[in-house]
């Protein structure tokens, strides 16, 4: 009887389109097989010793039980998923299945349960090679269990754990390291694409399926590897608005995989940051926005895992839906637990809004300019959730010549100005070497506020040595509210337009937050100077190397001061008096744009930009 059972499920996935079941079960030695297809399970699934449940092309399972898991035996299903690196570089994982024994309820997940596939159903188990051994293989699959690791609740480096052992030891839910293979294998192909066309390891998943309930580890201000532990997709947006006791942000780990390097000391990586834009405590996730994700800076690091400076930047993601075995990061905002429920679980494919650390080529939807229907466990109407990108201005720094920190102001209506849970995000990488907003003396790299043409925004760049920034506008993005965007700079007063062009200066070693903002109006725009453009005849006579200043309305000035273009004070001169005119000698200066500021007895300004040229530099 058992056998005919699972005979007639193998028949229902292959010609009904939406299988939905109270309870699965397979007996031993029987298999389902599902292509192209989500599977609803309104209870429990009992795969029986030797019963099988393949997910294919695409395929997912969900289901409904709420509370912990009622899964059970020793069957395992088989689901697929690529990596994206090579034997160099790092994913972050967490596995959609655990261990498969006769008991009830979530198990451990151990590479040991990895396997590679050598047809459409049937798998050769991968090989661990101790952690003496530093590169994996595709074929055969070698994985190099040195690099797996976890990171539960912390803040330092030295807390990555140790998990690539042949036991599994890594529980339901807690995210894991692990770096791909080398070489290629062509032994099976999947909807086109190889076990291994390079740098994209295709692994299958075997083990009990998880459901229900799964807990991970929180403390204020420290960081848990955690991800999506099923066999389907998730709605990141959904979790992250529901994980009470965490900053509600997740960070997702890219690296350069053009530096082919075990030693930390080589490595290129950084985090990029999600934020679901989950305004006012609001846990509706059709509310509002599919979110902002902003891509990582890629940064060098010593021997001992410090950052140090920049080096590149990395690429930009669809994340409002997390696909089977992605891994992230979350920061606690108090102690205790956060928990991933089947109710965050949706049938999403990749490509379609989902993307495992690749970028992917999306389809068009149903209903253009709304998410398609989605087939979830919390039965939400998706089409009301706008896909348009919500208003923003990105942008790029480029750090002492090095690598680009991107960096995105949002425009969201109600958003405070301050720091709120779910909407602005903190940098994600302690770093030498920075440029961010500054919300709270705090550094963050995603500040989101209701627009404003009169705000100020608080920006913040520190160094550790005395460096270059350049700063741009990147892009705006569905944004129109503003013509201008400038950098402020309070000391000098001088507004520079980073719309139509990059601000370059040069800052000493130090941490600067109460320097610069962004601004979208000059108040004190050079063309428009406080006192009228005829009230000073300020010129530059490069061939006497001369500045002049002609006061014709004998005006009593209180200093005349020079910067360079970067708001470094060239020279001061005070208490120069009523006079016609004034001249000060240029001959040491560089050659450059510099700007002549001057002040009057009763505080009036005039500003006008000037070029030296001595034929020095």
């Amino acid at each position: 009887m058992k056998k005919l059972y699972t005979q007639s499920l193998y028949m229902l996935f292959l010609f009904v389109t939406a299988t939905s079941f109270s309870q699965l079960f397979v007996g031993s030695g029987g298999s389902v097989f599902v292509n192209d297809r989500m599977v609803f399970v309104n209870q429990d699934v009992n795969l029986d010793t030797g019963g099988n449940v393949y997910l294919r092309n695409e395929s997912q399972l969900l289901q409904g039980t709420a509370g912990g898991s009622a899964n059970k035996g020793a069957g395992k299903l088989s689901v697929f998923q690529e990596g994206s690196v090579n034997n160099f570089a790092y994913n972050y994982w967490c596995s959609p299945v655990g261990n498969a024994s006769a008991s009830t309820g979530n198990e451990n997940f151990g590479p040991i349960m990895l396997n590679r596939p050598t047809d459409v159903t049937n798998s050769t188990g991968a090989v661990l090679l101790g952690t003496g051994v530093f590169d994996g293989t595709a074929t055969p699959l070698q994985i190099a269990d040195r690099w797996i690791f976890t990171y539960l609740s912390n803040t330092t480096y030295a807390a990555w754990a140790p998990a690539g052992t042949a036991t599994p030891n890594v529980p339901p839910g807690m995210g894991f390291t692990m770096k791909g293979s080398s070489g290629t294998d062509g032994v099976f192909s999947d909807h086109g694409q190889t076990n291994n066309p390079g740098s994209k390891q295709r692994y299958d998943f075997r083990g009990k399926p998880n459901d229900g309930n799964i807990s991970v580890t929180v403390g204020p201000g420290q960081r848990t590897l955690t991800g999506n532990p099923y066999p389907s997709a998730i709605d990141l947006k959904a979790y992250l608005m529901a994980a009470t006791g965490t900053t509600k942000v997740a960070y997702f780990w890219e690296q350069d995989p053009t530096t082919n390097s075990h030693l930390i000391a080589s490595y290129k990586g950084g985090y990029g940051t999600y934020s679901p834009l989950a305004a006012g405590g609001v846990t509706d996730p059709t509310y509002g926005y599919m979110g902002v994700y902003v891509p990582p800076t890629f940064y060098a690091y010593d021997g001992a895992g410090t950052q140090l400076g920049s080096t590149g930047t990395g690429t930009a993601f669809q994340r409002r839906f997390c696909p089977i075995g992605q891994g992230f990061m979350i920061e606690g905002s108090a102690g205790g637990t956060v928990t991933m429920s089947n109710n965050f679980r949706v049938y999403v494919k990749e490509g379609t809004f989902s993307d495992f650390n690749r970028n992917t080529n999306h389809t068009s939807d149903a209903n253009p300019g709304f998410l398609p229907e989605i087939q979830s466990v919390s039965g939400l109407d998706y089409t009301t959730v706008s896909t348009a990108e919500v208003p923003q201005i990105r942008f790029n720094t480029l750090l002492n010549n090095q690598g680009v920190k991107q960096t995105a102001l949002v425009f969201v209506p109600g958003a405070s100005d301050g720091a709120e849970i779910g909407m602005d995000a903190k940098s994600p990488d302690a770093t030498d070497i920075d440029m961010y907003f500054v919300l709270d003396n705090s550094q963050y790299v995603i500040s989101v506020i209701d627009f404003d043409v009169n705000k100020k925004i608080p920006v913040g760049f520190k160094a550790n040595i005395p460096v270059s920034f350049r700063m741009t506008v990147a892009e705006m993005v569905n944004f129109d509210g503003a013509e201008n965007v400038y950098l402020h700079d309070l000391q000098t007063d001088i507004y520079h337009d980073i719309k139509n062009a990059e601000y370059e200066f040069s800052l000493p070693a130090g941490t600067v937050n109460d320097r610069y903002e962004v601004t979208f109006r000059n108040d004190a725009a050079l063309s428009v100077p406080e006192l009228a453009a005829d009230a000073f005849d300020v010129f530059q006579n490069n061939d006497s190397q001369l500045l002049t200043i002609a006061n014709p309305k004998m005006m009593d000035i209180k200093t005349v001061n020079l910067y360079d273009i970067s708001g470094k004070l060239i020279f001061n001169k005070t208490k120069l008096g009523v006079k016609g005119s004034y001249q000060f000698p240029t001959s040491g200066i560089a050659d450059a744009v510099y700007i002549v500021k001057i002040m009057t007895a009763d505080s009036q300004q005039y500003a006008k930009k000037i070029t030296v040229y001595n034929g020095k530099k």
